[in-house]
C-alpha cells in the first residue's frame, strides 16, 4: 500500500531523499559492507525512495565502488552521490555516477559564520566564489544537481539568501537548506524555507529539501514544519541513522504525512508496508538495534499490555492505535506456532511472513522450527523470521558450524571444543580462553586461520522470555576491509559461534574474489 495519490498535482509530493547509505553510514560503529549497501539500495529502490544518497564517492574506493556498483543497480530511483564544493569531489561524484540511468550530484559548502571562520577558513566572498564553480561545474555533469547550504540554520539570512541565489542561477534544481547540527525549532525552520521562497529570485522554478538532524530530538517535527513552510523535499534515513543523534527517521515522516493529511495535505511515493522489512534490514547490516519504543518499527510501537488499552483495542483498535499495523508491514498480532504444527501450517505462516522458500530450503527449515519448538515454550513471529534468514545466511556457506562444546566455571580455563565442516570435511579443535566465547572463536580460528580483528561482538533477545532466541552480530576486521555475520539460536553460545562463522566464511570470499588461486584448507 503507497500513500502515492495519482490523481494528486505534482506541487503536492513530498520527494523522499534518503540518506542511509551516506549519512546513515557515517554514524559511528555502523559501517556496511558492498553486499549489504546494495542489499539496502535494492529494497530502498523497491520500495519507490525518489533519491537513494548511495555515498561521498571521494571519501574512500570503498564509498566510490559502493556508488558506482549501486547505480549500476538501482532502476526506478535517482542515484546521487555526495560532493564538496572542490572539482576532485565533484568529478569523482560524476565517474561513479555515469552507469545510473537517473544520477544527482549533490554538492555542499559550510555557510555559516562557524563554519566559514574555523572549518573552512573563508570569507564570505570566497565561499560566494566555490558555491557558482562547485555548482557550474556539477551541472556540466547531469541536469540534476543539488546544492546544501551546510550549517544553513546558523547562517546569516541575506548570506543565505545571497548563496542560494547563486546556485539557482548556476542551474542547480533542488536546495537543500541542512539543520546541520540539530539546532533550530520548527517554527522557526518553517519561517527560514518561507523567507528563502520569498525573497530569493528563481525560488519557485526550484525544489527546497530539508536534512534535518535529531540533537535536540527535533529533527522530524522540523522536517515536516519544513514541508509545511515550501519545501517539498525531505533527507532522512532508515531508523533515523546518522551523525551523532541521527537523521530525521524515514518512517516517521512517511507515516505523519500519510496519518494526518489534514494538516499535511501531502503524499509521497513510498510503500509503506515495506517500512518494516527496511528496518529491520537496516539494524541487520548496521548492527543498530533499533530501540523497543521506537515510534513506526519499534517492537512495542503496536504492542498493548496494560488491561485498559487491550480491552479497548479488542473492542475498536482504533481507541489506542492510530494506524494500522499491517499499513507498515506489522502483523496485527504474533501468532503462537508450536511443536504440534505442522509443515503446511508452517508453509502458510512464512508466506504471511514474506518467505517463499523450495521445497528442500523448506525442509530444513522446518527441521529447524520443530527443533526450536522442543526447546522454547512459545515460538513467535519474529523468532520464525530469525529462524529462517539464520538458514539463508548459511545456505552455499563453504564453512558450517557442525557441533560445538564449551566448559565454562570457577575450576579452570573456560574450554571450547568446535567441529566445522569445512567443504565436506569434518574438522575439530579445541581451545580455551579468557572466557567461553574467547574460547569458542580461537577454536574456529585454528580450524580456519585469519587474522582479522573482533571489531564488534553484540548480542540481542529475539523475543521477551528467558527462552528467548539470541541473535548475535559479529563485526571482524582485515586491513581496511570489514564483514558481518549474524546468528541466532536458544543458546547464546551456539549462536554466537554461528555469527563468527558467518564472518569467516565471508573473509574467505573476499579472498577468493582478490586472489583467485587462493584454496580454502582445513587445518
Amino acid at each position: 500500500m503507497t500513500t502515492t495519490t495519482p490523481t494528486a498535482d505534482k506541487r503536492d509530493q513530498v520527494v523522499i531523499f534518503d540518506t542511509t547509505l551516506r549519512d546513515g553510514e557515517q554514524s559511528p560503529g555502523a559501517s556496511m559492507t558492498l553486499e549489504e549497501k546494495l542489499q539496502v539500495a535494492t529494497l530502498l529502490d523497491e520500495m519507490g525512495v525518489d533519491i537513494i544518497e548511495a555515498g561521498f564517492p571521494i571519501a574512500s574506493n570503498g564509498d566510490f565502488e559502493a556508488v558506482t556498483e549501486i547505480a549500476k543497480l538501482v532502476k526506478r530511483g535517482v542515484v546521487c552521490g555526495l560532493a564538496r564544493a572542490g572539482n576532485g569531489d565533484i568529478d569523482r561524484a560524476a565517474e561513479a555516477l555515469k552507469h545510473a540511468e537517473r544520477r544527482r550530484i549533490h554538492t555542499f559548502i559550510g555557510t555559516s559564520p562557524l563554519h566559514r571562520e574555523f572549518q573552512l577558513q573563508l570569507n564570505q566572498e570566497q565561499v560566494y566564489e566555490r558555491v557558482v564553480s562547485s555548482v557550474t561545474r556539477a551541472r556540466n555533469y547531469t541536469d540534476d544537481v543539488e546544492w546544501s547550504a551546510m550549517d544553513a540554520t546558523r547562517t546569516e539570512a541575506d548570506f543565505l539568501c545571497r548563496t542560494v541565489e547563486a546556485a539557482i542561477k548556476c542551474g542547480a534544481t533542488t536546495i537543500n537548506i541542512p539543520d546541520t547540527v540539530g539546532y533550530t525549532t520548527p517554527a522557526e525552520f518553517a519561517d527560514m524555507i518561507r523567507m528563502l521562497i520569498e525573497k530569493v529570485p528563481g525560488a519557485d522554478e526550484v525544489v527546497f529539501s530539508t536534512h534535518c538532524h535529531n540533537d535536540l530530538g527535533l529533527a522530524v517535527a522540523n522536517s515536516l514544519s519544513g514541508v509545511a513552510g515550501g519545501a517539498r523535499q525531505i533527507e532522512c534515513s532508515i531508523n533515523g541513522l546518522g551523525e551523532r543523534a541521527g537523521n530525521a527517521a524515514l518512517e516517521e515522516v512517511v507515516m505523519a504525512i500519510k496519518t494526518r493529511g489534514d494538516i499535511y495535505p501531502y503524499y509521497t511515493n513510498i510503500d509503506t508496508t515495506m517500512l518494516m522489512r527496511a528496518s529491520k534490514l537496516v539494524s541487520a547490516v548496521s548492527a543498530f538495534p533499533v530501540q523497543y519504543n521506537k515510534a513506526i518499527v519499534g517492537k512495542n510501537a503496536f504492542a498493548h499490555e496494560s488491561g485498559i488499552h487491550q480491552d479497548g483495542i479488542l473492542k475498536n483498535a482504533e481507541t489506542y492505535e492510530i494506524m494500522r499495523p499491517e499499513d507498515v508491514g506489522v502483523k496485527s498480532t504474533s501468532l503462537v506456532m508450536g511443536k504440534h504444527s505442522g509443515r503446511h501450517a508452517f508453509r502458510e505462516k512464512l508466506i504471511a511472513l514474506g518467505f517463499e522458500l523450495g521445497d528442500n530450503a523448506l525442509q530444513d527449515a522446518f527441521r529447524r522450527f520443530k527443533d526450536l519448538a522442543d526447546r522454547k515454550k512459545h515460538v513467535f513471529d519474529e523468532d520464525i523470521e530469525a529462524l529462517v534468514e539464520d538458514e539463508m545466511t548459511q545456505a552455499g556457506e563453504a564453512i558450517r558450524l557442525v557441533a560445538l562444546t564449551v566448559i565454562a566455571g570457577t575450576g579452570g580455563p573456560p574450554k571450547a571444543i568446535v567441529t566445522l565442516d569445512v567443504e565436506g570435511q569434518h574438522v575439530t579443535k579445541e581451545a580455551t580462553g579468557d572466557g567461553p566465547v574467547d574460547a569458542m572463536f580461537k577454536a574456529v580460528r585454528a580450524i580456519a586461520p585469519h587474522e582479522a580483528t573482533l571489531q564488534l561482538y553484540q548480542v540481542g533477545a529475539v523475543t521477551e522470555d528467558s527462552d528467548a532466541q539470541a541473535e548475535v552480530s559479529v563485526r571482524l576486521g582485515e586491513g581496511d576491509k570489514m564483514v558481518t555475520g549474524r546468528g541466532a539460536d536458544t543458546d547464546t553460545m551456539i549462536a554466537s559461534a554461528k555469527a563468527y562463522v558467518s564472518a569467516v566464511n565471508k573473509l574467505v570470499t573476499r579472498r577468493a574474489k582478490s586472489k583467485p588461486a587462493v584454496e580454502l584448507k582445513a587445518v
